[in-house]
Formats: structure tokens, C-alpha cells, sequence
């Protein structure tokens, strides 16, 4: 009786795992990446974050269908394995793997640059330290301490930026005096596409970064009550979070010129500069630092997860899937997680700002390769219908228009073929693990063999 009490107990309704999702997904990703979007197209960036919220959309509702089905905890990766073969449960896992450590070390960077904003003669990697500290403490209370934490985050974060939404309106209605009557409102069509279409195109990476996280969806979904309630927890998360960003983002661009904004400073934070707030940026500066955090502790319980769901289909070192007697964690897996969290921080603090964001931006990119991955499995393993597959091919084609348009963006470029080199290596590591196991199969005939003889 007391193991089905504490089966029940442990599994969540659909609204709390949208509310995780917003928890997860709600980052520095919006928070700062909405500023290079603006900065680069201009109020299309509205635009921008539609386009990614439908794609978005779609590769949500392709795992929550897989998941409703087949709920499996190694989610996008089970699912590529189970649709092309084990290359590609290795090759995706890996990849996320690789790419989720080291967005883990940027996140924990700008976390300690926020830091400063209020101990500015503290050193960056002292903060670095307690945040990693404290992500590793979240991890180690499981899958139910995560969720918690992670709910907590998301009201935290959907009340700040609904507070910048409240005072935008107070300050454009006259309730809230300051700032003049002037508003940037586009009047043309090189107004609201800042630099034209290739601007827009280039500004769509920026969109899809601030929806980076779904995948956490996937990992959870078996924890549902029921598990056909995966689609509308996608669904009703992705509503939410799309209406705050187009809020959001939509007054930031009517209260403040193109030109104020920069990728040190919030846009909301730019936004709200003209009413002379002096709470609000100190306000909003945690936000923006609770944001980080919990975007960085769900990297660290993903890779902790995926790490496990590798080793136990024989794709990392059996080692890692071994259970502890008192932790919720598996603690091999845990202490490499740590070994990664510490290299993030020494190589975030000490490699230059700018080759830091060349691959944190191949990281990003790296998590949309899987999404693409996600995609193509979805029709072997679920029959769709006519219209199915139509947003199949849309989401593919967004996902590749957000892709290439790092092409023409220069800060974006190099990480495009960063990231590139980072999906070489994992390959070549490939060949070498086909090969072996092709040595393993060969050996386990030769023994059946041996036995039937």
C-alpha cells in the first residue's frame, strides 16, 4: 500500500507540468536574447518570436504525442533510437549532452555578471561557485524537489515580466507620468523590418532561443497522471508564453528606439529607463538572475537524466546508471555533471567574451538539430494524417530558416560552424561505437551458436 500511495503522490497534473515548462523554459534566453532581436530587425522581432513559437509548437506537440504513447524518460533521444536505430539514440544524446554543459557554463557566467550589478568587486567565479553549488543541491532533491523548485521560478518570472507589462500599460494609457508622449510606433515597412529581410531572418535564432527547453517537457511527461494530457500541458504552456513574450516584447519596442537597445542590458529594463523607476532595474535584475538560475539547474537535471538513459542502453559506461542507497540521483552521473559544471566555469571566466559566445550560440544551435531529429522520428512512430505531416515539413522549414540565418548575422556565423565541428567529432565517435558493436553482435551469434551446439 505504501509503494502505491507514494506512486500516486509522485505523479503531477498537466497544469504543473506546464507550469515546469514555463519554469524551464522562461531564461536569460528572453531576457537578453529578446535585445539582439530588436537590435538586429526591429519591431518584426514580434514577428520573429511567432515564428519560433510555432515551430516551437509543433515540435512540442510531436513529443507530447511519442510521449502519450510511449512515455519514456530518455524522451527525444528513445524516440530517435527507436525510429532510425541506436546511431541515433547515441548520436542525439551525446549531442544534447555536449551542447546542454555548455550552455550550462554561459548561463552561470551571465548569472555572475548580473551579480555584480550589485558586488561589483567580487570576483566572477566566486559567484559562479555558489550558483553551480546550488543547481547541484536542486538536482540532488529529484524529480519531485525539481518540479517544486521549478514552480516556484516560474510564478517568480511570470510576475516580473508582468510587472513590466502592468507599468508599459500604465505609462502608454498616461497613468504613469514621465517620459514624454513620445512612443515608437513603425509607420512602414523598413521601419518594422529595421534591416530587411535579411535582418529578420537572421533575428529568427533569437526567437527560437527564447523557447529553448521543451525538451524537459519530454523527460517529464511520464511523471503525468495521465498520459494523454501531454499534448494540452504543451499546448497551454506554449499559449502562455507566447502571449507574455509578444506582450513583453511589444511594448519594449513602442517605449524605446531601436538604438538604446544592447545586448548588456535587459529591454525591459531599457524600456522603463524613461520613467525613472529606481526599484525597477534592481527588481528586475533578480528576475532576470532567478531566470538564469533555473534555466541552469534544468540543464544540469537534464544531462544528469539523458546521462542515465545512455548508460543504460549501453551507450555510456554502465557506471553512470548506478543507483545510490540514499541519493535520488544516480551518483556517477551526478559527479560527471559536477566535473562539466566546473570546466564550464573555468572556461567560461577565462576564454574571451566573444569566442565564449561563439559556442554558447553552437550549443544553442546544437539543441535545434535534435528538434530536427524529433521531427523526422515523429512519422515512424506515429501515423499522421494529411495535415500532420504539413506541419511536420513547417516545423523542419522553420527550424532551417532559424539555422541558416545565423549565416548572416557575423556574431551568430561562427558558432554555426562550431557547431558543426562538435556534430563531426560526435560522428566520428559514432563510427568507432558502430563498429564496435558490430563486434558485439558478431560475438553474441557465434555464442548462440556455441549453445545450440
Amino acid at each position: 500500500m505504501k509503494e502505491k500511495n507514494a506512486s500516486k503522490e509522485n505523479k503531477i497534473a498537466w497544469w504543473q507540468l506546464s507550469l515546469v515548462g514555463v519554469g524551464c523554459i522562461i531564461g536569460t534566453g528572453f531576457f537578453l536574447a529578446s535585445a539582439l532581436a530588436i537590435r538586429l530587425t526591429g519591431p518584426s522581432a514580434i514577428l520573429a518570436f511567432i515564428v519560433a513559437a510555432i515551430g516551437t509548437y509543433i515540435v512540442g506537440e510531436a513529443l507530447g504525442k511519442m510521449a502519450a504513447k510511449d512515455p519514456q524518460k530518455g524522451s527525444f533521444r528513445y524516440y530517435s533510437k527507436k525510429a532510425f536505430g541506436r546511431w541515433a539514440g547515441f548520436g542525439c544524446g551525446w549531442v544534447y549532452w555536449a551542447s546542454e554543459i555548455l550552455i550550462i557554463g554561459s548561463q552561470l557566467t551571465a548569472l555572475s555578471l548580473f551579480t555584480k550589478f550589485w558586488f561589483q568587486h567580487t570576483p566572477l567565479w566566486i559567484f559562479a561557485s555558489i550558483y553551480g553549488t546550488l543547481g547541484i543541491i536542486v538536482v540532488l532533491l529529484g524529480s519531485g524537489g525539481f518540479e517544486k523548485a521549478q514552480n516556484i521560478f516560474a510564478v517568480i518570472k511570470i510576475s516580473a515580466i508582468l510587472m513590466f507589462i502592468i507599468l508599459a500599460l500604465l505609462g502608454i494609457t498616461g497613468l504613469m507620468k514621465g517620459g514624454g508622449g513620445t512612443y515608437f510606433v513603425p509607420n512602414a515597412a523598413d521601419e518594422f523590418f529595421r534591416n530587411g529581410m535579411i535582418g529578420f531572418w537572421s533575428a529568427l535564432i533569437f526567437g527560437f532561443y527564447a523557447f529553448g527547453g521543451i525538451e524537459i517537457m519530454g523527460m517529464m511527461t511520464p511523471r503525468l497522471r495521465k498520459k494523454e494530457d501531454a499534448k494540452k500541458a504543451n499546448t497551454i504552456m506554449l499559449i502562455t508564453l507566447t502571449m507574455i513574450y509578444l506582450l513583453a516584447v511589444g511594448f519594449a519596442v513602442i517605449l524605446a528606439p531601436i538604438h538604446a537597445f544592447t545586448p548588456d542590458e535587459s529591454p525591459f529594463v531599457v524600456a522603463m529607463d524613461r520613467y525613472g523607476l529606481g526599484f525597477f532595474p534592481h527588481v528586475f535584475n533578480g528576475a532576470i538572475i532567478i531566470a538564469g538560475f533555473s534555466t541552469m539547474s534544468a540543464s544540469l537535471f537534464a544531462v544528469t537524466n539523458i546521462l542515465v538513459t545512455l548508460s543504460e542502453d549501453g551507450d555510456a559506461p554502465k557506471l553512470f546508471s548506478k543507483k545510490g542507497e540514499k541519493l535520488k540521483v544516480a551518483p556517477f552521473a551526478l559527479l560527471l555533471t559536477i566535473g562539466g559544471l566546473i570546466s564550464s566555469i573555468i572556461f567560461g571566466l577565462l576564454m574571451p567574451d566573444r569566442v565564449y559566445e561563439y559556442i554558447t550560440t553552437a550549443a544553442s544551435l546544437m539543441l535545434l538539430y535534435n528538434w530536427m531529429f524529433v521531427l523526422f522520428a515523429y512519422p515512424k512512430l506515429i501515423q499522421l494524417t494529411g495535415w500532420g505531416r504539413v506541419k511536420q515539413w513547417i516545423g523542419i522549414i522553420l527550424i532551417l530558416a532559424a539555422v541558416s540565418g545565423t549565416l548572416f548575422h557575423g556574431a551568430s556565423r561562427p558558432g554555426f560552424f562550431i557547431s558543426l565541428l562538435f556534430i563531426a567529432i560526435i560522428a566520428i565517435v559514432l563510427l568507432f561505437m558502430r563498429r564496435r558493436w558490430k563486434k558485439q553482435g558478431k560475438k553474441k551469434k557465434s555464442y548462440s551458436w556455441l549453445r545450440l551446439a
